[in-house]
């Protein structure tokens, strides 16, 4: 049976590991053990801050929602509990675009979740 050289292989395995390393600072970029090391630490970063993202904007949509609530003289969570009294079923992602881009329509939001309170 001959013998198999693995230079092939490991020469365009190599070339994915540095390729991916593109952009990294001094020897990170084009030493392979050292780049291999950054690629897979960078891969767990992403596959971490995929899912931390996700809160991140939750975080952000509520801050807005409170803050365009707070300008007519309610909190937050007295909002959401009014507006699940109302019926009004949006997300906040959709409601903080309201009240950052339609100040009116969110007006007339804040509105009918005070009615549904008895406020």
């Amino acid at each position: 049976m001959a013998r198999v050289t693995r230079g092939v292989t490991a020469h365009a395995r190599h070339k994915k590991v540095i390729a991916r390393a593109k952009g990294y600072r001094g020897r990170n970029k084009n030493n392979f053990r050292i780049s291999l090391e950054k690629v897979e630490k960078a891969l767990q970063y992403a596959y971490r801050d995929r899912r931390a993202k996700k809160r991140n904007f939750r975080r952000l949509w509520i801050t807005r929602i409170n803050a365009g609530v707070r300008e007519h003289g309610m909190t937050y969570s007295q909002f959401i509990n009014g507006l699940d009294k109302a019926g009004i079923e949006l997300d906040r992602k959709v409601l903080s675009d309201i009240a950052v881009r339609e100040p009116e329509a969110f007006k007339s939001l804040v509105e009918q979740a005070q009615a549904a309170l008895g406020n």
